[in-house]
């Protein structure tokens, strides 16, 4: 019985080898200028946080920047830190940072778009009680998330 489940869970690993549960990143594009707009954060009463986010992100990228090239516009449009106290998230839930990265090219026509939202655990950034774990969940977004971008953009 235990030699035949094995066959089959080798049986359907292989067939399941070439299935891809992910797109394909995009072939390295060339980036000239990297434009973050965290206006729609703002807008959602989060302005503090989002002038916060701006320059982070943009360091976060500063990597991809060429002489010339496409224009890389990330916005951000939304952040949500969960409850987190006593080691555990009250509401069972995650932080996420929600943005969406465009690359146009030099002639002004949309090269890709890509939505990405970053889902991290809480206790990711460290104990609940520190001082400045909030500060360190945004860090935490913001370099996943940057990460996502580079990745999706081929940089």
């Amino acid at each position: 019985m235990l030699v035949r489940r094995a066959i089959l869970i080798g049986l359907a690993t292989t067939m399941l080898a070439g299935c891809q549960t992910i797109g394909q990143t995009a072939p390295p594009v060339a980036i000239g200028t990297i434009r973050i707009d965290t206006g729609p954060l703002a807008a959602k009463g989060q302005s503090a946080t989002a002038a916060e986010i701006k320059p982070m992100l943009e360091r976060e990228l500063a990597s991809l920047r060429s002489a010339r090239g496409a224009t890389l516009q990330v916005t951000v449009s939304g952040l949500y830190l969960t409850s987190y106290a006593g080691g555990q998230a009250a509401t069972l839930g995650n932080d996420t940072l929600e943005s969406e990265a465009v690359l146009v090219g030099p002639d002004g026509r949309e090269i890709a778009r890509y939505p990405i939202m970053s889902i991290m655990a809480p206790s990711f950034s460290g104990a609940w009680y520190r001082p400045d774990i909030n500060q360190r969940r945004i860090d935490a977004l913001v370099a996943n998330n940057a990460q996502w971008i580079r990745r999706y953009i081929g940089g």
